[in-house]
């Protein structure tokens, strides 16, 4: 090949000729290079790469989402559900209402056992969940919502199990433990309303100590919104299944569950990253909370005008037990599929970092998630 055309040659479209690297320095990776009499010279190939405002390398997602099933999301329903109940129960306990007091704990002990029985089912084996208990980490909402569940779970169990000994008239099969379980009754009712308010509750913390851009976003403001689903749904629960003249104060937990939940879904949006909170009103998740306002707007003017009617009680419970489904799961599947797409990762943090920039932080103190 003569020189003339040597200088004239360009490779093949597509073909790429590595040259040494050096940082981008005529030569480096991209660029086909030759030495000649005058010098290094080098003929580009490779166009320069034009970068979209939100990718990721190969399209990946930037966080990965964890690996959680809808078995999850019944968990976090049934949790708030037990919680709620349990809390209910020792209202009714040192009020003096037998009835609510023995379908609230009952209900408190179904909740935690389907529930319970759901999160194992997600994590596979059970014995994962007997490795959660090995120790306790403070630090780990996780293993103190372990506990938490554990120890809920017995105190309720204790007391539902004197509840229905006392339902049968005393023919359960318990022999000399009947004296033990009477008198350490009182106490697992004191013990379950006490673990049911945090139980109500952990579960937000765990979501919102994550990476997933929406859950992340809300970390402030989500706790205060599953407390109030909590509420309402043991509130709305308990009006199924209780009499009126004994659920009086579910209907005021559910009512104050109804404001709860309005007021505090409406605050966390607005202090939400308004990309973070897009997938709120998205997909499923958008349809699922759309439900959720219908049922609260339902089961609120249907318990605060007829409650005293059991069939309209038990209508408006079922709406708020619904509402209270929606909004666990669409807030559930609104974390899940924030994780997906790149832009609600990078766009709240370069917003974060612009702000801090601006405030005069150096760079050293920017952490990029969370």
């Amino acid at each position: 090949m003569s020189v003339s055309e040597f200088d004239s040659y360009r490779p093949p479209e597509g073909r790429r000729r590595r040259g040494r690297r050096s940082g981008g320095r005529p030569g480096g990776r991209g660029s086909w290079f030759r030495r000649g009499n005058d010098g290094a010279r080098e003929m580009p190939v490779v166009p320069d790469a034009e970068v979209e405002p939100y990718t990721s390398y190969y399209g990946r997602p930037v966080v990965k989402a964890p690996p959680w099933k809808k078995e999850i999301g019944s968990y976090l329903f049934l949790g708030g559900v037990a919680g709620g109940s349990g809390l209910l129960a020792l209202g009714a306990q040192l009020t003096g209402r037998p009835v609510l007091r023995r379908n609230a704990r009952l209900a408190a002990l179904l909740g935690s056992a389907v529930g319970s029985t759901a999160l194992i089912a997600d994590l596979g084996r059970p014995e994962r969940f007997l490795h959660m208990l090995r120790t306790i980490k403070p630090t780990s909402p996780m293993s103190l919502g372990s506990w938490i569940l554990v120890s809920f779970s017995t105190c309720a169990g204790v007391a539902a199990v004197s509840e229905v000994d006392h339902w049968t008239g005393s023919r359960l099969p318990l022999g000399p433990l009947r004296c033990v379980l009477r008198a350490v009754e009182p106490v697992a009712g004191v013990g379950a309303g006490l673990f049911g308010a945090p139980l109500a509750g952990y579960t937000a913390v765990l979501l919102s100590d994550t990476a997933m851009p929406t859950w992340n976003a809300a970390r402030e403001d989500l706790p205060f919104v599953f407390v109030s689903s909590a509420s309402l749904a043991s509130g709305g629960l308990a009006m199924i299944t209780t009499p009126v003249d004994e659920a009086r104060p579910a209907r005021y937990l559910a009512l104050a569950g109804v404001v709860g939940d309005v007021v505090a879904q409406k605050v966390m949006e607005s202090r939400m990253d308004p990309v973070a909170a897009e997938p709120l009103h998205q997909g499923m998740p958008g349809q699922l909370l759309k439900w959720t306002e219908r049922l609260l707007l339902v089961g609120g003017v249907g318990t605060l005008v007829g409650g005293r009617h059991r069939g309209l009680a038990a209508v408006s419970g079922l709406a708020l037990l619904g509402a209270s489904a929606c909004t666990r799961f669409g807030v559930f599947y609104a974390g899940l599929n924030s994780a997906a797409d790149p832009r609600y990762t990078i766009e709240p943090q370069r917003r974060r970092l612009e702000a801090r920039r601006a405030a005069g932080q150096t760079d050293d103190s920017i952490t990029t998630v969370g």
